[in-house]
């Protein structure tokens, strides 16, 4: 696990230099490429079915690189389908988006539904570690859109981040807690790790460097899977 995090730390060493020698990028713009952007921002109609699951992340959750039918949220509702689960899990993954910029967005997309989805899997707070923003800031956006959700009675699974060793130990003991701390004070499901089983792994990485090809949504949506469908249940 430890090689896997000090690779996952280079990789982003590597990606933060080319950002800080590119234009300077607007406050709480995106940290990554936003190929597709414009696509991911615009909010689809949510299909009919039992069950309705929002996606709302980042370029992780949009399928940056990916094929549409190869990323997170295509890949996800084809396992929960295939185990006998009729669910429609909406895209809401927006490439670059920080904590701030999802929590801006947040009313707008759920107000844009056709109806309040049975659970909300947020996973945000890659590209805060991208800009190195504070994990207080990071804490905090994560808490207000938790908070939302809870106060329209939506249930939440957060997909969880890990602080580089690059970046300090002091920084990644105060970023490394953010998300379990939330999911215990607000009893809501985690999955601690979106990447984990593919962070070290070339082989299931884009040429990038950052992002999970399709062979690696593939492990990750077999990993998430339970935790989703035991979030679904409670």
């Amino acid at each position: 696990m430890l090689g896997r995090l000090l690779s996952y730390g280079f990789c982003i060493a590597i990606l933060q230099l080319v950002i800080a020698c590119g234009p300077a990028a607007e406050q709480n713009s995106a940290a990554v490429p936003q190929e597709g952007a414009a696509q991911e921002n615009a909010v689809q109609p949510a299909a009919e079915a039992k069950t309705l699951i929002l996606a709302f992340g980042d370029s992780l959750y949009a399928g940056y690189g990916l094929a549409p039918s190869d990323g997170f949220v295509p890949d996800l509702q084809k396992a929960l389908n295939d185990a006998g689960q009729d669910v429609k899990v909406h895209n809401a993954g927006v490439s670059g988006d920080t904590t701030a910029a999802g929590l801006r967005r947040m009313d707008f997309v759920l107000d844009s539904l056709p109806r309040k989805p049975d659970l909300v899997i947020l996973g945000l707070g890659g590209n805060d570690l991208l800009r190195g923003l504070k994990p207080s800031e990071t804490q905090a956006n994560m808490e207000a859109m938790v908070k939302k959700l809870a106060d329209r009675d939506i249930a939440v699974m957060l997909t969880g981040m890990l602080a580089p060793p690059n970046l300090g130990k002091e920084f990644g003991g105060q970023f490394n807690v953010i998300y379990p701390a939330l999911a215990k004070k607000y009893d809501i499901g985690l999955y601690p790790f979106f990447m984990d089983g593919v962070v070290g792994r070339s082989e299931l990485i884009l040429p990038d460097g950052i992002h999970p090809n399709a062979k690696g949504i593939d492990v990750i949506v077999e990993r998430i899977t339970p935790s989703v469908e035991t979030a679904l249940k409670e």
